[in-house]
Order: structure tokens, then C-alpha cells, then sequence
């Protein structure tokens, strides 16, 4: 029986290794090789910094890029939080919004390629010229399919009593609202933001099929940089992008753990 046992643990010990090598090891040989000298795939020759000098003294379109997917994916961000907040307040008010749930899932069901032809579709109808407006309007769209079920899912877990004694100790609905509810969902508030903000920075079908020709993302940029070849340019900007994304991370836990906002 001990045998059995631990041949069983070494089994899920090598399954799960197995699974995050699967995961990882692509990373790390895009970190290593965007230090080698010579242009991905040939074999390692040496360690160089070249591409990434070679990205820092690169075309502005490559940076208007980068600020355009940072920009959208702010104000997509922002406007998804904001409407989330909206609902919920209007469900803390006494709004019956259950029944209309439904309709947020969609865009978690619903391919997205299906919902990007179907927006290039309604802004051609309504005659609105494809842009950054309406990229931001796109993945803002797909960002309340995150942000409302989730910020809902944890309202209604909410202790009632809470609300309760606020209302009896003479607080207003409004005040009950913003120094009872939005506190208590502050954790799901942050966590939807983090997901929406990333999901929406690295979107490439909606980008697509929504930017036209005036705006171009930097998911867009790299699509066509990788037609013509592919550059160690874009294992070193990945490189930066992965560095930044592990340091918002660590950051935000850090803040987790200093100021007890979980």
C-alpha cells in the first residue's frame, strides 16, 4: 500500500511538472533567445543586447502601437469598471437586474470572431468610422461580459446585514452604498479591472477587425512584422512586455500583503 502510494505521488508530481513545462518552456527560450546574436530560429551564438537597442531606436509606429493598445485598453478598462459600478448600484437601490444577466454572458459564449464581424457590421449600419473610437467601444464591450457577472457573482454574496446596520445607524442609500457595498467589493473590483486591462492589451481579432486603417495596435504591428520575417526585434519587445506584466503583478500582491485590502 505505501508503494502504491508513493508511486502515485511521483506520477502526479512528473503530470504536473509536465504540465508547466508544457507551459514555460516556450517563455523561457523566447527570453533566452532575445539575447542571442543571431536572428530567431538559428542556433544560439552569442549573448547580445543588439535587439534590444535595435527596439528602443525603432520606427515610432512600433510605440504609437504600444500606447494605442495602452490606451484602449485603459479606457476600456475604465469604462467597464464604471458601468459594472453603475449596475451595482442600481442593484443596491432595489433594481431587479437578474434577468438581464444573461445577456453579459454572451460575450464569453459567443466566438469572438462572431462578435467582432457583428460590430464591424453595426458600425458600417451606423455609419461610425472605424478607429479608436471604436475599437475602445469593442473591447469595452467585451470587457462588460467580465466585469458584470463577476462583480455581481460577489454582491449577492454580500452580508445583508451589513447594509442593514448602516441604514438603521442613519446613513443614507447613497452613503451606505459608497462606504459599506463598494468597499466590501473592492477585491472583485480590482481582480475584473487586472483581467479586462489585459485582455483587452493583448486582443488581436476585435483589434482587427475593428481599428481600420487609422489605428493600428500593437498586436496588429506585430502580425505585420511576422509576415515579412521573423524579427529577434519581437522576442525582445515580448521579453519587455512579460518583465512588466510579472512586475504589476508582484507589485500588486506586495500592496496585498502591506495594506490588507483582501
Amino acid at each position: 500500500m505505501v508503494k502504491s502510494n508513493s508511486f502515485a505521488t511521483v506520477c502526479h508530481f512528473v503530470l504536473v511538472a509536465s504540465v508547466y513545462l508544457f507551459l514555460y518552456v516556450p517563455i523561457i527560450v523566447l527570453l533566452v533567445f532575445s539575447f542571442n546574436s543571431e536572428p530567431f530560429p538559428a542556433p544560439w551564438s552569442k549573448f547580445t543586447w543588439q535587439w534590444y537597442g535595435e527596439l528602443f531606436t525603432s520606427s515610432s509606429f512600433l510605440w504609437d502601437s504600444f500606447f494605442t493598445s495602452l490606451v484602449v485598453a485603459c479606457c476600456a478598462t475604465l469604462i467597464s469598471l464604471t458601468a459594472g459600478i453603475l449596475l451595482i448600484f442600481y442593484a443596491a437601490q432595489g433594481g431587479r437586474i437578474g434577468k438581464f444577466l444573461t445577456l453579459f454572458y454572451g460575450n464569453l459564449i459567443i466566438p469572438e470572431t462572431v462578435l467582432a464581424v457583428s460590430l464591424l457590421g453595426f458600425f458600417t449600419f451606423a455609419a461610425i468610422p472605424l478607429g479608436l473610437t471604436t475599437l475602445i467601444l469593442a473591447h469595452t464591450l467585451l470587457g462588460l461580459g467580465f466585469v458584470i457577472p463577476l462583480v455581481y457573482a460577489r454582491f449577492k454574496e454580500l452580508d445583508y446585514r451589513l447594509t442593514e446596520a448602516s441604514l438603521v445607524l442613519g446613513a443614507t442609500p447613497i452613503q451606505t452604498f459608497f462606504k459599506v457595498t463598494l468597499p466590501l467589493l473592492r477585491p472583485v473590483l480590482v481582480a475584473a479591472s487586472l483581467l479586462v486591462f489585459v485582455i483587452s492589451f493583448d486582443d488581436f481579432i476585435l483589434s482587427y477587425f475593428c481599428s481600420g486603417s487609422s489605428s493600428q495596435t500593437l498586436s496588429l504591428y506585430i502580425l505585420s512584422m511576422l509576415r515579412s520575417e521573423i524579427s529577434p526585434v519581437v522576442n525582445a519587445l515580448s521579453a519587455l512586455l512579460l518583465i512588466l506584466s510579472s512586475g504589476l503583478v508582484w507589485i500588486f500582491f506586495t500592496l496585498k500583503t502591506r495594506t490588507k485590502i483582501f
